[in-house]
Parts: structure tokens; C-alpha cells; sequence
């Protein structure tokens, strides 16, 4: 399993923030059954303030920007979600050039991994 974690700000309008979550309370039923079927394993996504903070799981042997293409393009309802999503979005702080989100944000600590009844590491200092 590969995990990513991407970060993008909602655009600066309460309104936009509550759509974003009405939106997220009922994700359409074609855009769960494309993330399955390119290989996210688990997708959750955080807000805080205006921060989104998406943590996404691939499946093994799976690229992420390549399966992320492949959902965007398997149906164009899907196309028509993640356009809405990206219109209520704008760059995190730190974003590439031309880019929305922000990869390869900085882990702090690992801790335990309740799934697989591992330690993947331990708190700095320790």
C-alpha cells in the first residue's frame, strides 16, 4: 500500500466551504465506483478552516497522478465532479507553479498502524 497525503485550501467564502461538504455528504455513486476501480484503497479527506488535507491509499503497484488521470477520464460524470470540486478550490501555499495541491508534506511522527498491528515507526526523540 502507497499513501499519499495532498493539500489545497477551499476558496475564501463560507458558502463555498459548507457546498463542499454538502457535496461530500453524498459523493456520487460513479465517483466512488471509479476511485475503487483505479486502486484507491481508502481516500479521506480533512478540513480545517479552509485546509482540505486528502490522505489517499493505493493499492500495491499503483501510480498515483496515472490513476488519478484514469478516474477524471472513466466517465464523464466523474469528469463533471471533479471539475465542481476543483471550481470551489484554490492552491495551497508551497503548490507548483500552475499546480492545486501540495505532495509530500512533512510526517512529523509514525505511529502505530492499527491495521496491520504494526509499529511503521516511532514519535521524534524516541
Amino acid at each position: 500500500m502507497t499513501r499519499h497525503v495532498l493539500a489545497v485550501d477551499l476558496k475564501d467564502d463560507p458558502a463555498v466551504v459548507e457546498a463542499y461538504k454538502a457535496h461530500h455528504r453524498r459523493v456520487w455513486p460513479e465517483v466512488l465506483h471509479s476511485l475503487r476501480r483505479v486502486g484507491i484503497a481508502d481516500m479521506q479527506i480533512y478540513l480545517l478552516g479552509r485546509r482540505l488535507v486528502m490522505v489517499v491509499d493505493m493499492a500495491p503497484g499503483r501510480d498515483f497522478t496515472r490513476a488519478f488521470a484514469q478516474h477524471v477520464a472513466s466517465d464523464p460524470r466523474v469528469g463533471e465532479w471533479e471539475a465542481l470540486m476543483k471550481s470551489m478550490q484554490q492552491p495551497a501555499p508551497g503548490s507548483a507553479a500552475g499546480g492545486r495541491t501540495r505532495r509530500r508534506a512533512w510526517c512529523l511522527a509514525r505511529c502505530a498502524d492499527p491495521r496491520a498491528g504494526t509499529t511503521r515507526g516511532s514519535f521524534p526523540g524516541r
